[in-house]
């Protein structure tokens, strides 16, 4: 089967999902893509561009798979000489409804950021099939629908939310978690807990709560060492800078890891992955720690608690932002005796690829009413 993944902003985890797919499916995946840059712009005119390029490309696919930053009825619009007739999916790795808007952006107060969460909306209206992330993801997406529909002068169309309930599932997002176990050298090992932050520096991830939690260990005199990764940004919180002054002695890095190696390295040199997240659809990061068998303290919320099993939940979730200095403060002390005695990775060993990918296969050979060996 010929399958068409448009995906308008071809950065990050995006890209890297998109990658993923293509390498381990069993089908033929044409990647048609934008630079992960203007993730604004992306979702205006992502669709323009893209639309262009599947017409001018020898591509004859047997079924569309979208992402969510994709303005689908435009694209689909435009394309119709082509695509016409097609299967389409839509794959939701985030929505614009519920992702909560950073203080600095103006759109909010302007009544602009709406737009965003339409096109979400209306695309989700015209794919045959619709999946998300999460059981949360697609949960608050649904429940959120009738509020963001109400807002509007008439002609709301609220009943159309059924339809799109009725055609929407959970699709787990495929990741290449066995890389993570790669050799690569590791600095030579402490005695002391280290913590890891291996996510985006954002507001949405919650930094404040994060450092400022380890703020009051360091000022008790606790013990451990930190490690801070992921990506940074030209106007990441304030919060970094501060912490890299305040925490300087504690920490064993600080930035971007320089490979795909020495980030899979640092995930397996720490002891404890404490997650303040505001908002995560999937928390792929969070996985990849998990996998690399770093001991997970999750807020009990989001899609958090969907990567713990049941039996497991009490001691790998936390209720609210109070609770997360203290129960850090009862792990750190036996942390590296648990760990020894633990294995995480069977949490979430089921998001690798070479296990999902059977399963996109699948679900998009159902969709195109194609049945392959």
């Amino acid at each position: 089967m010929q399958i068409l993944l448009l995906e308008p902003f071809f950065g990050g985890s995006h890209r890297q999902w998109a990658e993923g797919f293509r390498k381990h499916s069993r089908h033929q995946v044409h990647i048609l893509g934008l630079p992960g840059r203007h993730w604004k712009w992306r979702m205006y005119g992502g669709a323009v561009s893209l639309a262009r390029q599947f017409l001018e490309s020898n591509v004859q696919p047997d079924l569309i798979l979208a992402s969510d930053m994709l303005d689908l009825p435009t694209f689909l619009s435009l394309s119709r000489k082509k695509s016409a007739g097609l299967p389409v999916a839509l794959y939701f790795h985030e929505n614009q409804i519920t992702y909560p808007w950073s203080p600095t952006d103006a759109d909010p107060k302007l009544q602009r950021n709406n737009q965003y969460g339409f096109i979400n909306y209306t695309s989700a209206l015209v794919a045959d099939r619709i999946y998300f992330n999460s059981r949360y993801h697609r949960r608050s997406f649904l429940d959120a629908l009738p509020e963001f529909l109400r807002q509007f002068p008439d002609h709301r169309e609220t009943e159309l939310i059924e339809s799109i309930a009725a055609k929407s599932e959970v699709l787990p997002l495929g990741m290449d978690l066995e890389s993570l176990l790669d050799h690569a050298s590791l600095p030579d090992p402490v005695d002391s807990p280290v913590i890891l932050w291996n996510h985006r520096w954002e507001y949405d991830k919650n930094p404040e709560l994060f450092f400022q939690t380890l703020f009051q260990l360091h000022e008790r005199s606790i013990d451990f060492k930190l490690v801070v990764l992921g990506e940074s940004f030209k106007h990441s919180p304030k919060i970094f800078q501060t912490a890299g002054e305040k925490l300087s002695d504690r920490l064993l890095h600080f930035g971007y890891a320089r490979s795909r190696a020495a980030y899979a390295a640092w995930l397996r040199y720490a002891d404890l992955l404490p997650v303040t997240s505001n908002q995560d659809f999937f928390g792929g990061s969070t996985v990849e720690a998990i996998y690399a068998n770093c001991y997970p303290l999750l807020p009990d919320r989001l899609a958090f608690p969907e990567h713990i099993p049941d039996p497991a939940g009490p001691r790998h979730l936390y209720g609210n932002n109070a609770d997360l200095l203290p129960r850090l403060l009862d792990i750190l002390p036996k942390i590296k005796s648990l760990n020894r005695n633990t294995s995480y990775r069977d949490f979430v060993a089921h998001y690798d690829w070479r296990i999902l990918a059977d399963d996109y296969d699948q679900r998009f050979e159902k969709l195109s009413g194609k049945h392959y060996l």
